[in-house]
């Protein structure tokens, strides 16, 4: 029997087809418990690009497994219950350094930070800010050139071209003479970089493996969520850097693209590096559970952790590393920003990337300006991630029409991940303000409480808006319509950027 292809027949199949995709994407997003808005933004991926958004949800969409997550909490769990007893007797012997008037605010986010994350609070550390790659990484590979016992390297990116050759160069000359030498990177923040690229320096007796995969595959999973986005690196227990440069060309300006890159990285001596270290121990070990790799051990690292009363109070900087990712659900980072805009009596500063905040964020910024609170953001000048950075123009657009001052900076690519406000409340790490940095990532980011670190960061802001614009209404007024359609509907897309 010949079918007669009138185009009723052929609306009616569409119609069916429709409603099946409509049915799997209902199937797909509700299966799995995440947030409403993460379920709408599914939804509507998946029920507009019928086929395509199904490929794109198999790489982008899908959560870790349960078995992940118990290995993960399990790994977090055997550490803090060796950690929390000291925790909490380290707090009680310092609680009268944090009671006076000017630190009510430190009191404040140093107690959030301890219930959400049992972040130690560590004093004794000298900070320096680094803000250019070249200087960073020079710096860098003299402290590894100078170890004597253990180096842990620990990125989102760590590439194999000219900057990743040098550093790798470091280790190998470190590991050679007996330095214990461990890497751990991202797959997807590393593209190109495989377990080959790291032979030598194994066969010198360091070890390298990517996070939560097994070491001797370039992909063992299509997920493309759920990155290590954390940039440590810890020298013999004592220095430590956190922040937000990665290892690759690109970080220390050599790519035209982005030309100069902007960024904001710590070098902190003292007892920060010790609780460094063990976030770096929690993060290897995690992922020693998919290799052969030799573990950390977590009981040495609980033993060094001797944390006394800063000898010079003014100039010695408090220090709590702070840690989230999607084994959990305390969103320390996300809450300790929230913390900082919501108590501001004057001023807070925030310098990102990318700035698609969740709703609790962007409501604090709204009601901070509105108050009177002088509210400043600075992003880039340029994309990096075209449907992100179009989300990132509506939310600066909404923010500047209600009050906020948004700065877009002109002197190149702005990778920068900080917050300062107050006299003495500052963070550096590598969480951006973005869904994404709140809860799809491992990040780490060092919460500091000094007046002289805080004064520093402010100015680096200030200096940085010479290069900046300010932007308006009528700058956004100007757009065009068919720019601004791309803002609205990456809008739409944000809890899944």
């Amino acid at each position: 029997m010949n079918i007669v292809w009138t185009w009723d027949i052929i609306r009616r199949i569409i119609e069916v087809l429709w409603l099946i995709n409509i049915g799997f994407a209902i199937w797909t997003v509700f299966r799995t418990r995440r947030d409403i808005a993460s379920t709408w933004a599914w939804l509507l991926v998946l029920s507009v690009f019928p086929v395509i958004g199904f490929i794109v949800y198999l790489f982008v969409g899908r959560k870790l497994s349960e078995d992940d997550i118990f290995n993960i909490r399990d790994e977090q769990q055997h550490f803090r219950e060796k950690v929390v007893a000291r925790q909490e007797a380290l707090l009680e012997k310092h609680k009268l350094l944090l009671q006076s008037g000017r630190l009510a605010r430190a009191r404040q986010l140093i107690s959030l930070s301890t219930s959400l994350d049992n972040a130690i609070v560590t004093f004794n550390n000298r900070v320096k800010v680094f803000i250019d790659g070249k200087k960073l990484f020079t710096k860098m590979i003299d402290d590894f050139d100078q170890a004597q016992d253990h180096i842990y390297v620990e990125f989102y990116t760590f590439y194999a071209d000219d900057l990743g050759k040098k550093i790798l160069a470091a280790l190998e000359r470190a590991a050679k003479r007996g330095v214990q030498v461990k890497v751990l990177y991202d797959l997807s923040g590393s593209r190109g970089t495989t377990y080959k690229f790291f032979a030598h320096l194994e066969e010198l007796g360091g070890e390298a493996q990517p996070f939560n995969s097994k070491s001797n595959k370039r992909i063992t999973t299509p997920r493309l969520n759920y990155h290590l986005h954390r940039k440590i690196v810890v020298v013999d227990g004592k220095i430590g850097y956190i922040g937000g440069f990665n290892i690759g060309d690109q970080y220390v300006g050599k790519m035209a693209k982005f030309g100069y890159w902007r960024d904001t990285h710590l070098r902190v001596v003292g007892q920060a590096a010790l609780t460094l270290t063990g976030r770096f121990a929690l993060d290897w070990n995690m992922t020693c559970r998919k290799t052969s790799k030799h573990r950390v051990e977590i009981e040495k690292v609980v033993e060094s952790l001797n944390i006394e009363r800063p000898a010079d109070p003014e100039k010695d900087v408090v220090m709590q590393i702070v840690s989230s990712g999607p084994d959990n659900d305390d969103y320390a980072i996300r809450r300790g920003y929230e913390s900082i805009i919501s108590s501001a009596r004057k001023y807070v500063y925030i310098q990102t990337p990318y700035l698609i905040p969740g709703e609790p964020i962007l409501e604090s910024l709204v009601i901070a300006a509105r108050s009177g609170i002088d509210v400043r953001i600075m992003i880039p000048c340029m994309p990096d991630h075209p449907f992100v950075y179009r989300a990132t123009e509506y939310y600066a657009k909404y923010l500047v029409n209600n009050g906020v001052k948004v700065y877009k900076y002109n002197n190149g690519f702005i990778h920068a991940k900080t917050m300062v406000s107050g006299d003495n409340l500052s963070s550096v790490g590598s969480a951006n303000q973005d869904y994404r940095s709140y809860r799809l990532n491992w990040e780490a980011n060092a919460f500091a409480y000094n007046e002289e670190l805080t004064a520093q960061l402010k100015q680096i802001f200030e200096e940085d808006m010479k290069d900046s614009t300010l932007l308006t209404p009528e700058y956004f007024a100007k757009q065009s319509n068919w720019r601004k359609f791309k803002q609205y509907f990456s809008r739409l897309l944000s809890p899944v950027l």
